[in-house]
């Protein structure tokens, strides 16, 4: 279950420090790992095209430049402006994707989604603010609309979550308010990706 040594959620300071160090702490422009992981996590994606999408942690904005090409419209959203001004850089040239800071779930948008991705973020929340997230996630997904989980399963100290406690979690809203369409786990990371009912 959970790292008590880590019940809390990770503040945004936490990833401050770490852009502030190295503006790619995670290597999301150089790894193959990365590379392999966002071709999978674009190919998972069931339709050509969906109108409303929303990436909860966009980092510095590798994935989200791919997602937008399936997107009519793309929010990214980043609790660090240090990781974002590079996303915004990246993604200067595609007017479908807007950014905004905001911490999910103190924050969450006002708008429907068809599309909702959680890539390498949800064992950053404790358990307690992983289960207001799922809430808000599901307020806000159409019916029919996808949700896509993408996360890292090795053991990470500084992380409230494991990967796999986070999807084993939205499981737990199957079949009564998700469906799952699809599974793949691969040797460091899975990716489930599911549908509003």
């Amino acid at each position: 279950m959970m790292n008590e040594s880590q019940p809390n959620s990770l503040p945004p300071s936490y990833f401050d420090k770490l852009y502030s160090s190295d503006p790619d702490p995670w290597k999301f422009e150089s790894s193959e790992y990365e590379a392999n992981k966002y071709a999978a996590t674009v190919a998972a994606l069931p339709k050509k095209h969906y109108r409303s999408a929303f990436e909860i942690g966009g980092s510095i904005g590798v994935l989200t430049q791919k997602l937008a090409q399936r997107c009519d419209a793309l929010l990214s959203i980043d609790v660090s402006k240090l990781a974002q001004q590079q996303a915004i850089e990246r993604c200067q040239n595609l007017t479908q994707v807007s950014f905004e800071i905001m911490s999910v779930p103190e924050q969450f948008p006002a708008q429907m989604f068809d599309l909702t991705l959680v890539s390498e973020v949800g064992y950053y929340w404790s358990w307690q603010d992983l289960k207001k997230a799922q809430q808000l996630i599901l307020e806000h997904l159409e019916l029919g609309g996808h949700l896509l989980l993408v996360h890292w399963t090795l053991y990470a100290c500084d992380y409230p979550l494991s990967g796999d406690e986070v999807h084993d979690s939205f499981f737990e809203l199957a079949p009564t308010k998700l469906r799952h369409l699809l599974g793949q786990k691969e040797e460091q990371y899975r990716l489930d990706l599911f549908e509003r009912v």
